[in-house]
């Protein structure tokens, strides 16, 4: 199914519904866990498919979703949906296919990328602290293990950071990869997915 999501210790897992008649009726399928995000021009979501029928999608959510129309469902293996938003409450939301979709491929989720992570883009003004001093840096992306940010020191590879944002915890992170003014980090400790998602929400609301 790809990543493996990491809950929140105090969140139990969403129970699995009994399908009805009327979810019989219009072939419903209940779902194993789908990591997905939902992209929007209010910014890109975490969210968690949970079960797919012809018609449209019900799904996990952790914050309230932006009533916007022209939404799109990517999953994990890149594979792209449009949707519209028809219900949310709580931690759960509803959305119909703007055009037809492949229920089976939804199911199998197949990939070339055993465990590709769920990235959000986002830009989110942040600092990086190294060995004591400080620098104005860009975040251009985000997801459990590691975030893509633009600044301008060269970092050495295997240099230990301290990431720092509104709405971000302080994150220890080593550099991975430079490229043109931007570096890649990865975080010491992986991020818990509906943390992510909240995180990420408050990034893109002070954006």
């Amino acid at each position: 199914m790809g990543e493996l999501l990491r809950w929140d210790d105090d969140e139990p897992m969403p129970p699995v519904r009994a399908a009805t008649s009327e979810q019989r009726a219009a072939q419903r399928y209940t779902l194993l866990i789908r990591a997905a995000k939902l992209v929007t021009r209010e910014g890109e979501f975490l969210c968690v498919i949970r079960d797919a029928s012809e018609n449209g999608i019900s799904m996990r959510i952790f914050h309230p979703l932006p009533e916007v129309a022209n939404m799109v469902i990517e999953l994990q293996n890149g594979d792209r949906y449009g949707v519209d938003l028809r219900w949310q409450e709580e931690d759960r939301a509803g959305f119909r296919f703007t055009s037809q979709a492949d229920i089976a491929r939804i199911i199998e989720s197949p990939s070339r990328f055993s465990k590709r992570p769920v990235r959000l883009n986002l830009t989110a003004q942040a600092e990086i602290e190294c060995m004591g001093r400080s620098e104005y840096a860009t975040i251009q992306d985000i997801s459990q293990q590691g975030a893509k940010v633009a600044c301008s020191s060269r970092l050495a590879l295997d240099q230990r950071v301290k990431l720092r944002a509104d709405g971000l915890p302080d994150i220890f992170a080593k550099i991975r990869w430079r490229r043109e003014g931007t570096c890649g980090l990865v975080f010491e400790n992986t991020l818990q997915y509906g943390e992510l998602a909240r995180i990420a929400q408050a990034l893109q609301r002070r954006g």
